[in-house]
């Protein structure tokens, strides 16, 4: 099976930044274009998050959206999800692609030059780099903007999907700068319309 390459709209699923459940954010997502979208669980026991996890997979499955589980190898594996996403202190690559085998998705978080090169000696499928610029989710003192992207997509050997504070302001600079696609979490979740958020995230994207 050859795995879909990593690029577009990448919606990441953390009820911790909506009051709006995110299934049915998923739902509405997968309706207007999201390429992938990623659960990502840092409060729910495993029980409860393995229910959530089923249910995305469902809805990206029947969508024909790549679905992507953050941190757990695990859960991953439990839904047959395409992939997961590990941060620079989860479970190291080579555990998880033994885990999860050759033909999932694995993907790593880099937050600097230094770990974005090491990424091309490992079995990744994509890396997030970032924060590019200042964002509502995490704290940021030094985004990389634009440049920052450049720099990277000049030495990576698999895409590179741009994170942090990404918006429809900005989206067109980072696809211009070389980014395969943008991880995006409140520009999304905090609409009051995720359909047209959605929407119009693909078409600047589309038109970079």
């Amino acid at each position: 099976m050859k795995k879909r390459k990593i690029k577009g709209l990448y919606l990441i699923l953390d009820q911790q930044h909506t009051k709006t459940d995110i299934v049915s954010i998923a739902i509405e997502a997968v309706e207007t274009g999201v390429d992938i979208i990623q659960y990502r669980e840092k409060v729910l026991t495993k029980k409860d998050a393995l229910v959530v996890a089923k249910r995305l997979r469902e809805i990206t499955e029947k969508a024909g959206v790549l679905f992507i589980v953050n941190d757990d190898p695990a859960l991953a594996l439990a839904v047959d999800a395409d992939g997961v996403h590990l941060g620079q202190e989860d479970i190291p690559v080579d555990i998880a692609r033994r885990i999860l085998g050759k033909d999932k998705v694995i993907g790593l978080s880099t937050h600097c030059f230094e770990e974005a090169t090491a990424a091309n000696n490992l079995d990744v499928d994509y890396i997030g780099f970032g924060p590019i610029f200042h964002s509502s989710t995490k704290m940021v003192t030094s985004p990389y903007g634009v440049e920052g992207i450049r720099r990277v997509r000049a030495g990576a050997s698999v895409p590179v999907m741009a994170i942090g504070g990404i918006n429809h302001e900005n989206v067109s600079d980072v696809i211009r700068a070389g980014a395969d696609g943008v991880a995006v979490i409140s520009a999304i979740l905090s609409a009051s319309d995720i359909k047209e958020a959605v929407r119009e995230f693909k078409e600047r994207i589309k038109a970079s």
